[in-house]
């Protein structure tokens, strides 16, 4: 079991230089991992029930304690990055698919990673968790609604079906995982070192499978999709630390809003454009590469913060509400 836990530490630490090396793996080597396509929704699935085998009332306890920064953030999750998407899409004048793809990214709900670079840059995990918790439980309305809305002019989507998705791809296992956790309580404690290995495993095999079967768009529209995804996720990072800045929210909770903002499940975005926008392969991409590139640029952003000390008592950053 020793064994299992220094694995599993070693693959959360290293998460982004995995999922690397798996891409770069399923790039050149497609055949090796196409398989994976059939098995995305499963993958995601268990991702979302090591979610739930986690999950306790306290990642809900600061909605009715301190609610005024949940709020804020999650406000800003749901409308920082679906419309930064959007613009971006204009911008580049993307094509119908990637337009779709990265509004998708825009408009799911913060990804658990983003917990543990809150951790380590110092800012406020309890609002961390407590985000990354209540965006998830509305992404089954906001995901779909948001998609409709600013990607129909591209692409065509059904809300109700997209509704239906998240609802078996998140809502289920997590509530899955919950139930488990209520029943088997020593197995779960037993088990709950290893969740981050799984975790990259699943996450690591929808990155594979999306690669995998798209080795053509990627190598004809490769700079492009990677241009997109970095501008549309530092510019989440950016805008959330500084909106949170002008409300003149305390450090910690800058920093928590500012990765929550940025970094997206991107793994459940990958999903949904595989299931829903089959006939246009290239909308999984922006996913696919989100899922590495949201982990890289929030572990650096984390690593500088971590080392730079919290002030919350400088002037004009007196507002301690988190």
């Amino acid at each position: 079991m020793k064994l299992f836990i220094h694995i599993s530490n070693f693959s959360n630490k290293y998460f982004a230089f995995i999922t690397i090396l798996v891409a770069v793996a399923a790039f050149y080597m497609p055949g090796g991992f196409n398989w994976l396509n059939n098995y995305m929704t499963i993958l995601l699935g268990i991702v979302m029930f090591g979610m739930g085998l986690t999950m306790t009332p306290n990642d809900f306890k600061l909605v009715l304690t301190k609610p005024v920064p949940v709020i804020i953030g999650v406000i800003l999750q749901f409308t920082i990055m679906p419309l930064l998407a959007f613009g971006i899409a204009k911008l580049l004048n993307l094509p119908p698919a990637l337009a779709a793809g990265i509004i998708l990214v825009g408009s799911v709900p913060g990804g658990t990673a983003s917990n543990v670079m809150v951790y380590l840059a110092k800012g406020n995990v309890a609002l961390s968790v407590t985000m990354t918790s209540v965006s998830t439980m509305l992404a089954p309305i906001m995901t779909p609604v948001l998609l409709y809305l600013l990607a129909g002019q591209w692409i065509p989507v059904n809300p109700f079906a997209m509704f239906i998705s998240i609802i078996q791809v998140i809502i289920v296992p997590i509530v899955l995982g919950l139930i488990f956790q209520r029943f088997f309580p020593v197995a779960v404690d037993k088990s709950i070192e290893i969740l981050p290995l799984i975790s990259v495993i699943a996450i690591s095999g929808v990155v594979a499978a999306v690669v995998s079967g798209n080795t053509e768009n990627i190598a004809s529209s490769g700079a492009l999709i990677f241009v997109t995804v970095l501008l549309h996720n530092w510019s989440g990072l950016l805008l959330g630390f500084l909106v949170a800045t002008v409300l003149r929210l305390n450090e910690e909770t800058r920093r928590a809003i500012s990765i929550e903002v940025g970094i997206q499940n991107a793994g459940l975005g990958t999903t949904l454009a595989s299931t829903h926008f089959a006939a246009q392969p290239l909308a999984a991409l922006p996913g696919a590469i989100a899922v590495v590139m949201h982990v890289i640029s929030g572990s650096i952003l984390a690593s500088i913060w971590s080392k730079i000390p919290v002030n919350n008592n400088k002037k004009g950053n007196k507002r301690e509400i988190a």
